[in-house]
């Protein structure tokens, strides 16, 4: 494998796991490894004396001593290398136990780390609003789902398991190095004596394997991380249509989502086969690779055992310290298609890390929302553009008093939304300043109603906790706008999304901003799926029971504005009086 494809898939691993190694946890997590090593440590200890005890098993076979034979099987006994060398029936039962516990563990260091590593990635992408740059931006990071529940479980899992396995390996070689040297002797080739000939024999085996694994496996790593994304957005495909159910159904769309899901399966199947095509080729060669390593000890080894130089014993023992060697020099053969998925997963999260802290440092830029001395709310030097730097609005300056009720209009795609996006300081792609008083809360009520999972408790108490409210309070405000036939369900767990109407919907935002009762409550079309009945008496609904509160409504209907003791409009990128 190519130093420069080592050395950057390390340096990507260890930067996604370094703050977890040596962060809060990194005492427990630290201990935990050590014990997880060490009992790996113990399982090579024990094939390690595995090969003498085989050694005089066999030996006690050729020679036929059945005392010796029994020993060795129970309790144990001497033999030819020691004056007392545990049966088979201990070691195994400590082997046994060793590789039980040193599992166990690693699972558990596992689980810590997964649940440190998906809780960073998750704050991070919801810190600073990075989720929503990252959506609004398309920088490429697909699937940021997919990227937190999967490649993060799948990251912690294989860097475990591959790097216990490749340590595992080192000290195997390490420790049946100097037996195989010991067993080796000295061969001479042209007039040179060559000591610790089969060490030399399994070194350029394994490197002449190693070496052809990756030339014939590599491409393996690119597909692996196609498959992936293509297996991300098939599901995403699936979720979206699930979702949307009612749009699809009355728009008779069922065969365009048909042809839409059957192309993004067949990317997932196209890829699949190029990857079966790779792995066949590359398990051709493992698998030769390692139906020869089952007897080539034998074969190198065979001409000292029919020479009489070495007892039965001695040719299990050498054979078997051989093939250690040969295996642990081999850990990349045996383990390139789980080295090649680890490698696409790294490439994934690293990227999507990137992504985040690039959006992150771009937190700064944009119109920016800040604390006041001031009482009224105020928006001086206003610009907001597209994400491809096209300006929408320039120069806005807007300034709204306290408990005053001021409405906007404007044609479609004038950049009202985006206006209402930049009031709430989330819109990354203008300039400008918008100052509030210090202290007081906002709430803002898009077209759409965002409603979390769980409980209808929860999506109306929201964003404040499930507990915010009592029961008396819930089923006063479901009743004050028109939802007092849901008060029953308040602790039933749906999709209420696709259980409510989009004017239900809408109802319960008006609820979230009656129970929440903020200073400050800007209203983006809040009411574009309600009849005008409804809709006057929710507006009417507010200024009654929330007169200090501030409103800015964004809407079409000239008949908002009478609730609204000021009309502006936007035009030709300016916010002009009404």
């Amino acid at each position: 494998m190519p130093m420069r494809f080592t050395l950057a898939a390390l340096r990507d691993a260890w930067s996604l796991s370094r703050p977890f190694w040596n962060g809060d946890q990194r005492w427990a997590a630290r201990g935990l490894l050590a014990v997880v090593v060490v009992l790996n440590l113990g399982l090579v200890a024990m094939n390690v004396l595995l090969t003498y005890w085989q050694r005089g098993f066999y030996n006690a076979l050729e020679t036929k001593d059945w005392q010796a034979f029994i020993n060795l099987l129970l309790i144990g006994g001497p033999t030819d290398d020691f004056a007392f060398i545990p049966g088979f029936s201990l070691v195994a039962a400590l082997y046994i136990v060793v590789a039980v516990y040193a599992l166990y563990l690693k699972q558990a260091l596992q689980i810590r780390w997964r649940r440190w590593l998906t809780d960073s990635l998750t704050r991070r992408w919801l810190g600073h609003r990075a989720y929503y740059r990252l959506a609004v931006e398309d920088r490429g990071t697909d699937n940021p789902d997919q990227r937190l529940a999967e490649d993060a479980r799948l990251f912690v899992d294989s860097t475990l398991t591959l790097g216990l396995g490749l340590m595992r390996a080192v000290v195997t070689l390490v420790s049946f190095v100097f037996v195989l040297w010991g067993l080796s002797g000295e061969v001479t080739v042209f007039g040179v004596a060559i000591p610790g000939y089969l060490v030399w024999v399994a070194l350029a085996y394994s490197a002449l394997g190693t070496w052809l694994t990756h030339r014939i496996g590599r491409k393996l790593i690119g597909l692996n991380f196609l498959q992936e994304r293509v297996e991300a957005d098939f599901r995403y495909a699936l979720v979206r249509v699930r979702d949307n159910v009612e749009g699809i159904a009355l728009h008779r769309g069922e065969e365009e989502e048909r042809t839409g899901l059957e192309g993004r399966f067949g990317a997932v199947i196209g890829n699949w086969w190029a990857i079966m095509r790779a792995t066949k080729q590359l398990t051709f060669f493992t698998a030769g690779f390692s139906q020869v390593a089952t007897i080539f000890p034998f074969v190198v080894v065979a001409p000292n055992y029919f020479a009489g130089r070495i007892p039965l014993g001695g040719l299990i023992q050498t054979s078997t310290a051989f093939g250690s060697v040969q295996e642990a020099m081999s850990w990349l053969v045996n383990n390139y298609p789980e080295v090649a998925a680890w490698r696409a997963t790294v490439q994934r999260l690293t990227g999507f890390e990137t992504a985040i802290s690039a959006a992150e440092a771009a937190d700064a830029e944009g119109p920016r929302v800040e604390s006041g001395t001031q009482k009224g709310l105020e928006a001086s030097g206003l610009g907001v553009s597209l994400p491809d730097g096209r300006p929408l609005l320039e120069d806005v300056s807007l300034t709204v008093a306290p408990g005053e009720a001021v409405v906007v209009s404007g044609a479609s795609g004038s950049g009202k939304s985006t206006l209402f996006r930049a009031l709430a300081g989330i819109w990354p792609f203008g300039r400008g300043r918008v100052s509030v008083p210090a202290g007081g809360s906002a709430l803002f009520l898009p077209q759409r109603p965002y409603l979390p999972l769980g409980t209808l408790r929860r999506s109306l108490s929201y964003p404040s906790p499930e507990g915010s409210f009592d029961d008396a309070a819930l089923r006063a405000v479901l009743e004050d706008v028109g939802l007092g036939h849901l008060a029953p369900r308040l602790d039933t767990g749906e999709s209420w999304e696709r259980v409510l109407s989009g004017g239900e919907q809408q109802r319960l935002a008006f609820a979230r901003a009656l129970l929440q009762r903020p200073a400050w409550l800007f209203l983006d079309e809040a009411t574009a799926s309600l009849d005008p009945v409804a809709e006057e008496r929710l507006y009417r609904l507010l200024r009654e029971r929330l007169p200090g509160t501030a409103m800015v409504s964004i809407a079409h209907r000239p008949a908002v504005a009478a609730f609204h003791d000021r009309a502006l409009r936007v035009e030709g990128r300016r916010l002009v009086p009404a």
